[in-house]
């Protein structure tokens, strides 16, 4: 699987951004879809992420409602909707796609990540 991140980009406090994703290869076989970030210093951290099964969704709790993820299946994209921006969200977001599979031992899952897309907040 291969994902490709676009919309970053610097905004003031406040302000929206919306990023995309589009994921070639082995589409049909992704779990879960999600996007994670890192600011400075700090390690990642998952901003949401939906199921491709029943699209259930999960946020960080920094996100507060301000933040939403969705997708469209029929140009295997995934897109962070980004309103009220603060500086503190300024960091790299990055596109992950996860792949489940089962062996005999039971269950494992394959991360694939994007080049990472920066986001700047400034006050």
């Amino acid at each position: 699987v291969q994902l490709v991140e676009s919309g970053g980009g610097s905004v003031q406090a406040g302000g929206s951004l919306r990023l995309s994703c589009v994921a070639s290869g082995t589409t049909d076989s992704i779990s879960r879809m999600g996007w994670y970030r890192q600011a400075p210093g700090r390690s990642y951290e998952l901003v949401a992420s939906i199921r491709t099964g029943d699209s259930s969704k999960n946020y960080g709790d920094f996100v507060k409602g301000r933040f939403t993820i969705s997708r469209d299946d029929t140009q295997n994209a995934l897109f962070l909707q980004m309103n009220s921006l603060d500086p503190e969200d300024t960091a790299v977001y990055y596109c992950n796609a996860v792949i489940v599979g089962a062996v005999e031992a039971g269950t494992y899952e394959n991360n694939y990540w994007g080049q990472g897309t920066q986001v700047t907040v400034s006050s």
